[in-house]
């Protein structure tokens, strides 16, 4: 087992190195050290994992249904073209991308064993990986990557068509396994130092959720949403810790999308504001990206040879190129200058859209480079905008989102234990970090949590104004005022801060004003935050 001094170095460690997220992380860091010498022996141990992980990098799980381009996203987010996007044994494992000064690849086994794995030789895992996957756990893929050094990606199965056992691998790593032992099983094993199931689950899952769709979402794709998120170690995943994106924008059809003018983009745009009524309030935002452009742009796919061809494409007679652009068959199969195989892998690297993009680029601005090609196509498929809601909402969050989802850990290994004493232990302790003023926002993604999950029945207008003041980082955001002057939000916050405070007390419901009072107190300290500086 971890014993206590493990544990004062997990805190110590992670302090050190400056790898905790926050002071909110650091507080329950050392509610977790408190307590091991007041809990079990296996409850212990639990906690040692989850201080382990609050010095870790943000958990981003990457879910959506099979086909929906998840890998392909992944590949472009890392800026390496790592992880296999055709189907084969390892898209039907968990692969989770993290930070390390050695690239390597690790195969975990469902007892603990683990097999170290060379990259294929075009630098991506290998798609077959030629052993038993019934056998294995997950892969662990250590890349060195600046990227990672700030976020751990979790690449999962496709939803919606997956074979039972990439079901269950998913469930044990993100911890939807919630099952217990029976009794007699749980006596056998008094004492053991070793985290039985229910344990080992409430601490692995993923702290925040980038849900892929496509044009094509189905009618329970929110259900599917929440069966995912409800496998994270968050209490309940919701617009703090979890967005989603519109892949294979280039897809839809604008004809088909009222009042898009006939602009690809401006459909893409449409629709995913459409669908984001659909997911929210599980989901911050919907965003529309074209992934396989962004991969080939991002990982170095796009090469001064594919921009080239691209300008031999530029020069062709404008009704051939636009006879050629209507099917990719059509595409590879014409006979011109650029030899048809070259053809097949602009397709495979930008599809027709890409390719259309990149050709009126270059008619554009004729001295264009390949550099400054791939750049234009690169912010064309969108992944900025993707990278910055990710910053919003999980990077600027982290220390909160990190926080709360450790607490739930905490609570889920002290219920685990079955001991009601220690149970009570965790709880009081939980609730004495939460009446701290600086835990604050811990109260906030709560009350956000329960209203966006309907726990707590709120009117619409102010289940908007809770999600709204919760879901974002930004001042002004959180107002609904971007862009207004420091004193008209000082006065906005200060005038809703009012109302809150007098709705708690006279209009709402006894779960109303729980959550009314955690946001009168948000507002309260946006004001103070607001009016600090110029003090």
């Amino acid at each position: 087992m971890l014993d206590d001094w493990e544990g004062v170095g997990a805190v110590t460690s992670a302090t050190e190195q400056g790898r905790l997220a926050g002071p909110l992380s650091m507080s329950v860091a050392n509610l977790c050290h408190r307590l091991q010498p007041q809990v079990s022996a296996r409850t212990a141990a639990g906690f040692a994992e989850v201080l382990r992980r609050l010095g870790g990098p943000l958990q981003v799980a990457v879910a959506g249904r099979i086909k929906s381009g998840k890998s392909t996203l992944v590949n472009a987010l890392i800026g390496r073209r790592v992880a296999p996007t055709d189907v084969g044994e390892c898209t039907r494992l968990v692969t989770r991308f993290q930070y390390g000064t050695v690239d390597r690849v690790e195969i975990v086994f469902n007892d603990g064993r683990k097999q170290v794995l060379p990259f294929a030789a075009d630098g991506m895992i290998p798609a077959e990986l030629g052993i038993d996957i019934d056998q294995v756990s997950h892969i662990e893929a250590y890349l060195t990557n600046a990227v990672l050094q700030g976020m751990t990606v979790i690449d999962t199965p496709g939803l919606g068509s997956l074979d039972a056992a990439s079901v269950s691998r998913t469930e044990q790593l993100l911890g939807a396994a919630k099952h217990r032992k029976p009794d007699d099983e749980e006596d056998d094993e008094e004492g053991s130092d070793e985290l039985d199931d229910t344990s080992r689950n409430a601490v692995a899952g993923a702290e925040a959720v980038l849900y892929v769709v496509t044009q094509g979402v189905r009618a329970d794709d929110q259900q599917a949403l929440a069966a995912f998120t409800a496998a994270t170690a968050s209490r309940e995943a919701g617009p703090v810790n979890a967005i989603a994106v519109l892949n294979k924008a280039d897809t839809i059809a604008p004809e088909s999308v009222e009042g898009s003018g006939g602009d690809v983009w401006k459909a893409a745009t449409l629709l995913s504001e459409k669908q984001a009524s659909t997911l929210k309030p599980r989901v911050a935002d919907v965003l529309p990206v074209i992934g396989l452009i962004a991969e080939s742009a991002e990982s170095g796919g796009f090469t001064s040879g594919d921009a080239e061809a691209l300008r031999q494409l530029s020069e062709m007679d404008d009704d051939i190129l636009e006879t050629m652009l209507i099917s990719a068959d059509i595409f590879t199969s014409w006979e011109c200058d650029v030899a048809a195989g070259t053809r097949l892998r602009l397709l495979e690297k930008l599809d027709l859209f890409g390719v259309r993009y990149a050709v009126e680029a270059i008619r554009a601005e004729p001295e264009i480079t390949a550099g400054s090609l791939r750049r234009k196509l690169l912010d064309a498929s969108g992944l900025e905008a993707v990278r910055q809601r990710l910053s919003i909402v999980f990077a600027a969050r982290a220390d909160g989102i990190k926080a709360a989802a450790a607490l739930a850990s905490v609570t889920a290994l002290a219920h685990a234990s079955g001991d009601p004493a220690e149970r009570q232990r965790v709880h009081d302790a939980i609730e004495v970090l939460l009446a701290k003023p600086e835990a604050h926002q811990l109260r906030l993604l709560e009350a956000l949590t329960l209203v966006a999950s309907g726990a707590v029945d709120m009117p619409e207008d102010l289940s908007e104004e809770v999600l709204r003041v919760g879901s974002s980082a930004d001042i002004g955001a959180q107002l609904g005022k971007p862009g207004a002057p420091r004193a008209d939000l000082a006065a906005h916050a200060l005038e809703r801060a009012g109302w809150w405070r007098s709705f708690a007390s006279f209009g709402a419901t006894p779960a109303q004003s729980r959550v009314a009072h955690v946001v009168h107190r948000a507002y309260f300290l946006i004001w103070q935050q607001i009016r600090e500086p110029q003090a």
